[in-house]
């Protein structure tokens, strides 16, 4: 098989949730633990960081990792979804596994996934955990994909766990309350292993304070911490919350024997993208008119970079604006702002809701603009008629922004 016939019947055969929505969300350990055992309990070999939350997740594994490698670490990094390649998802000190790895992995492991189902997800679980083992990493930074609880990479025993915060998002799956969506956040707390919690939230405390205990785990909230600050390469507000998370983090590794020294720490942060290939967060894509691409797409997520583009300094704003299908627009309706043009689109994704709908239900809201054929067609327009002193933010869909990335 080629690389790309690999990753067709990766995507296609099987439903990757990303794409496809509800009906390739599987909640459930039991085929990750039979893989496990199947490859010969690969995450056993290698040390781990444990990365939950709703936002900020993939913006504080790759911060670790980059402190780490900066430190001198081998270091493996697990994230999801990807914006351009499949091979973003596993990296080692920034670099993406090898296009003959993953072909190689999936020829000699095919027979075993089709006989036991496996989803796209709990595939690539198992790859990046081989690949880690395989390849004798000093310690990899592992984001979970979906909740914590029942998400695949939930058969790690980390190093630390640490969950950045809680907010509404995949409420289908983890609950209609931030009580809800914590305990399942929670799941990734283990026996005697220190959680870091990033951020200390009224609703959310208590649950997170009595999983702890429950695991004789100690918790750490980073936010009531006296941490230094740090300038990072990764610009947006909403990074400071994440700057904090990772610092304790960093701390935590110190106690228990990682050297890590402080000019080590300062550069970690000041060269994430470089360091790790980060994309898609706060990125500038044009100068003149200003072109700013984010993938927050909830509601904290939105609200973050809503409230970013608020002080900047432009004459007029134009949205590129496109979103999933089972989006429940009603989250969002008020983070958007009203004073702004809107160029409505479809991620080229089965999940995409479609721009003529997206634009029916936003304008009843008071949010105007036209629909296009596509992410590509928005975005020239945008373009098109933005003046430069104009500001033009692309987002709204992880897949918005990485058609035009």
């Amino acid at each position: 098989m080629t690389y790309q016939a690999t990753l067709n019947w990766m995507f296609s055969r099987l439903p990757m949730y990303q794409r496809q929505g509800n009906s390739a969300f599987k909640k459930d350990l039991s085929n990750t633990l039979k893989l496990s055992e199947h490859l010969g309990f690969p995450e056993r070999s290698f040390k781990s960081i444990h990365v939950a939350g709703t936002n900020g997740k993939g913006s504080t594994s790759h911060m670790i990792a980059s402190i780490l490698q900066e430190a001198g670490y081998k270091v493996g990094l697990y994230t999801s979804p990807h914006l351009k390649d499949f091979r973003e998802r596993i990296k080692i000190n920034g670099k993406t596994v090898s296009k003959q790895f993953v072909i190689g992995f999936i020829e000699k492991n095919k027979t075993f996934f089709e006989n036991q189902s496996l989803s796209f997800f709990e595939m690539t679980v198992g790859m990046a955990f081989d690949y880690f083992s395989k390849e004798n990493v000093d310690i990899a930074v592992i984001e979970v994909g979906l909740g914590g609880r029942l998400d695949s990479t939930n058969v790690i025993m980390p190093q630390i766990s640490v969950i950045t915060n809680i907010g509404f998002d995949h409420m289908q799956f983890l609950g209609s309350t931030l009580q809800e969506i914590a305990k399942e956040k929670a799941g990734i707390i283990k026996p005697n292993i220190p959680v870091v919690i990033g951020e200390t939230q009224t609703e959310t405390t208590a649950v997170f304070i009595e999983i702890a205990k429950q695991n004789n785990a100690e918790i750490i909230f980073a936010d009531q911490q006296q941490i230094k600050k740090y300038e990072s390469d990764l610009k947006g507000y909403y990074q400071l919350k994440n700057i904090i998370t990772v610092v304790e983090t960093i701390n935590q590794l110190q106690r228990i024997g990682y050297h890590i020294s402080e000019n080590q720490i300062k550069n970690g942060f000041l060269n994430v993208k470089s360091n790790t290939g980060l994309m898609g967060r706060w990125q500038e894509l044009n100068a003149s008119p200003k072109v700013i691409c984010d993938t927050g797409h909830n509601k904290e997520g939105l609200s973050y970079v809503m409230k970013q583009i608020a002080n900047e300094v432009f004459d007029s704003l134009h949205i590129v604006f496109g979103v999933v299908n089972d989006k429940d627009l009603s989250t969002i309706i008020n983070v958007l702002p009203k004073k702004a043009t809107y160029y409505f689109c479809k991620p080229d994704i089965p999940r995409g809701l479609d721009a003529n709908l997206l634009r029916q239900s936003l304008n009843g809201f008071g949010l105007h603009g036209n629909a296009y054929e596509s992410v590509n067609e928005a975005y020239k327009a945008a373009l098109g008629k933005a003046k430069p002193n104009d500001f033009i933010f692309v987002g709204g869909s992880t897949f918005v922004v990485a058609e035009i990335i």
